[in-house]
């Protein structure tokens, strides 16, 4: 069986990480396509080292664009990777553009695709990232889920219950395997280690495109670090709009990109975390640390009704909720979150090709 892995952004890498570790362990032949979607070195070529993956085969380089002209550029580029590679599966990660591009070129070359992270949903389609869910998913020969919530939305969608498959979390695989690798462990009293801080992660468009809104995000920051330390590792757009806007931090804590390793250890130390990221959603859930997620919807609702996650949808909320957080509050992981899920790919795949 040889796979062609297609990642491109921060959050593909660690659901790449361990299927491909997988991969590896029995003995299939494996090409990573990088598009190049994220092309800062802290954003993304530092991860494959973190999780000991190997360098990319093809980096197709498309850089930074608009929706249109970045898909466009994957896809022209992509092409001739894959007819010169000629994969029994393209395997892609997501929602990203990446995925969505990849998507549709092996489908125009009769190729089958294999979507890892599939039926997720915020039935939200003014968010890009949902478009790709919806389309990669439509495309797919084979549906691989990380949360059992998937498998009503897929049915509801029409698609056929052979194609779906559910394998568990990937992101929690790279995760545990990070905080073995790092040495990062709990407390003796099976909590981790809470130095009082707020993490804050930001990117989307809706968060930090609009003046007004990354402003009253910005005053409420401020109004939490009266109280609290606030480290915000920004994103490059972030700190490209708040430039733009004329928006000054004030006493929150602004840090470059940090690698995956070294946010993992803020986010177990962390006392509350407040993101628009639905990867940090899903490990803070892991780890039981309270999370405060911008946005009025969620394509993982099971990080509601599961674990830690509460969504807020207007800024002025965040500095009583974060007085209010308290952890140590007991979760269960959702099924398949336990380190496996990359097994569990490698499996489906290997059952569904046919020598």
């Amino acid at each position: 069986m040889k796979l062609l892995h297609v990642v491109g952004a921060r959050p593909n890498f660690p659901k790449l990480a361990p299927v491909y570790r997988a991969g590896v362990r029995a003995g299939v032949t494996q090409v990573v396509v990088h598009t190049g979607q994220h092309y800062d070195e802290a954003l993304s070529e530092g991860f494959f080292a973190s999780l000991q993956l190997p360098i990319p085969t093809h980096n197709l380089a498309v850089g930074s664009a608009s929706h249109a002209v970045q898909t466009a550029r994957v896809m022209e580029k992509i092409e001739p990777v894959l007819l010169a590679e000629s994969p029994d599966w393209v395997v892609v990660y997501g929602d990203v553009n990446s995925t969505v591009a990849a998507a549709l070129v092996a489908s125009k070359l009769g190729m089958k695709i294999a979507h890892v992270e599939a039926g997720l949903r915020s039935n939200d389609r003014s968010m890009p990232e949902e478009i790709n869910r919806i389309v990669t998913d439509c495309l797919a020969d084979l549906l691989l889920t990380p949360s059992r919530d998937a498998h009503p939305t897929l049915r509801a969608e029409g698609v056929p219950e052979e194609k779906v498959a559910f394998v568990g979390n990937v992101m929690i695989d790279s995760l545990m395997f990070t905080l073995e690798r790092e040495g990062i462990q709990q407390t003796p009293e099976g909590s981790w280690r809470d130095d009082g801080t707020v993490l804050v992660t930001l990117h989307r468009p809706s968060n930090v495109d609009d003046a007004t809104r990354l402003r009253g995000i910005v005053t409420a920051l401020e109004k939490i670090a009266e109280d609290r330390r606030v480290l915000f590792p920004a994103h490059p757009r972030t700190r490209a709009k708040m430039a733009e806007f004329g928006i000054d931090a004030g006493a929150v804590s602004m840090l470059d990109p940090v690698p995956y390793e070294e946010m993992l250890r803020l986010m177990t130390c962390a006392h509350v975390v407040i993101t628009d990221s639905g990867g940090v959603q899903e490990e803070t859930t892991a780890l039981g640390i309270p999370c405060l997620t911008l946005r009025p919807n969620t394509e993982r609702p099971v990080t509601v009704t599961e674990g830690t996650n509460q969504l807020v949808a207007t800024p002025e909320a965040l500095p009583a909720l974060v007085m209010a957080s308290v952890r140590g509050i007991g979760t269960r992981a959702p099924d398949g979150w336990d380190g496996m899920a990359g097994e569990r790919v490698i499996a489906e795949l290997m059952a569904r090709t046919t020598n």
